[in-house]
């Protein structure tokens, strides 16, 4: 007889990513217990280039493999505190790592990553400019094309491909490196930070109450549909829409059928968005942060369409101005607003609850929520993503131009390093899990329809709005100026 798991992704994804950021906090009492971790970057001729450690203590090549052992024992111990099968996992993470490494591996591939400043360096002539994201991209492609041609391989994966546990691990490691950068330029990251905050509050206000309407009036779906595809496709995608099903007690087929859409679209998105950003708003990097935020609704594609956008956008301002901004900065608004976002789901789902059993199921005679009630549902992966920036923060205004912030730099270094794994895992898994057939032979075809009305004729351009009015004019740090 098998227990009820008592540690969810959350949970779990707040665990993990603290025990690499203490690990990497080493670095502060002289000790380098990460500094194996591999660190891969752009590369020409031989491809085991591509791979370094971070404190270039071991070769690429033993840091590939000591990286694979660490990460497959730290995410077999988070799969056996939720109760899943520790073997199945290992035996299917171990192909995803290794696929997935390679696709960064050829991404990084310098005719295909580098930037005009970077060709005299590489000692190439041209190259089409994509940055080594392009492996991220290559690896989500990758991942669509074993869940769409090869089913009964993509299912066998499955029991790896776990997104939202990957990029919720990504978000707290994140938060050490984003920690350091605004400590560096504090009273810029406190701008990012107030505007981010407004900026989702008022996509709150706007976007659940169109698309409910949306649901509601023109496509005649009935609330405990409308409720949870509101909450899917205007706010936050799986982690909303799970939420309000269980704050409206939806059945359980509604929220997993909205995820699946949200898991669909965040794919579409995710190639589109990033190079019509970069094309238009390269002048306007933040805004463009802040409309990744606002507009991919998962917190994987997100962040990752942030990232995707942040590397286009400083090798194209780099490329046609000469000026080279900080990386960091623009994926950091990403993270602020989709963070914003995550910190109300909880909130969300109270103020539901309590409109469904105040107005809509009073005979029942049960209790409404309670903070209590609110705190379970609070995505606990946000904690450790505030904890890790705070501390970083706090470390590093110590000495904002000193040795320990130099310190403090080495600790984010090493960080990015799984930051960058854990991103790459997300990117393939979400193209794993994204079965197009399945989900069309499940009749999902109306639902997609809403979605696809709400986002593309409304979300995006409110979002794009929104940023704009919020985060127009702000340009990230210059290196060197």
């Amino acid at each position: 007889m098998t227990t009820k798991a008592t540690f969810n992704e959350d949970k779990v994804a707040l665990l993990l990513g603290s025990i690499i950021f203490i690990l990497a906090l080493g670095k502060f009492v002289g000790l380098d217990v990460l500094g194996w971790a591999l660190k891969m970057g752009m590369w020409v001729g031989d491809p085991m280039k591509c791979w370094s450690s971070a404190s270039k203590i071991i070769p690429g090549v033993g840091a590939l493999f000591a990286t694979y052992a660490f990460v497959a024992a730290l995410l077999s111990f988070g799969v056996k505190l939720m109760n899943g099968n520790v073997g199945r996992f290992l035996a299917a993470f171990t192909v995803i790592f290794f696929i997935a490494v390679a696709c960064y591996t050829i991404g990084a591939n310098a005719y295909i990553a580098a930037n005009p400043t970077q060709l005299q360096k590489q000692g190439i002539d041209w190259a089409l400019g994509l940055s080594t994201e392009a492996g991220l991209i290559l690896a989500l492609i990758v991942g669509l094309i074993f869940g769409n041609v090869t089913p009964g391989f993509a299912n066998w994966l499955r029991d790896a491909c776990r997104p939202e546990l990957f990029v919720k691990i990504a978000i707290v490691v994140l938060g050490a490196e984003l920690g350091v950068k605004a400590a560096g330029a504090s009273a810029f990251a406190g701008h990012v930070f107030f505007r981010g905050l407004c900026a989702i509050v008022e996509a709150y206000l706007l976007y659940w109450a169109v698309v409910y309407y949306v649901a509601r009036k023109w496509f005649k779906f009935n609330k405990e549909w409308a409720a949870p595809l509101a909450s899917g496709i205007s706010i936050c995608g799986v982690s909303a829409a799970i939420a309000t099903g269980g704050a409206i007690r939806a059945r359980p087929v509604v929220p997993i059928m909205v995820s699946s859409l949200v898991v669909v679209f965040t794919c579409i998105e995710m190639l589109i968005l990033p190079f019509v950003a970069s094309a238009f708003l390269h002048t306007e990097p933040m805004v463009a942060g802040g409309w990744m935020g606002l507009a991919v609704k998962s917190d994987g594609g997100a962040i990752a369409s942030g990232a995707i956008t942040e590397a286009l956008i400083l090798t194209k301002v780099a490329g046609l101005t000469g000026v080279q901004y900080e990386p960091g900065w623009i994926v950091m608004v990403t993270t602020t607003v989709k963070v914003f976002i995550d910190m109300f789901i909880g909130i969300w789902a109270l103020v539901l609850a309590y409109i469904w059993t105040a107005k809509f199921d009073k005979t029942r005679g049960e209790r409404a929520m309670t903070w209590g009630d609110v705190m379970e549902r609070f995505p606990r992966f946000v904690l450790g993503y505030l904890a890790t920036f705070v501390i970083m923060l706090a470390i590093c205004l110590i000495e904002p131009n000193g040795p320990i912030h130099k310190i403090g730099n080495q600790v984010s270094g090493v960080a990015n390093c799984f930051r960058v794994i854990f991103f790459l895992l997300t990117f393939f898994s979400i193209g794993v899990v994204s079965n197009f057939h399945k989900l069309r032979e499940e009749g999902i075809g109306r639902l997609a329809v809403v979605y696809m009305v709400c986002l593309f004729g409304f979300i995006i351009w409110v979002g794009l709005f929104i940023s704009y009015a919020f985060f127009h004019g702000m340009h990230p740090p210059v290196i060197g100026g």
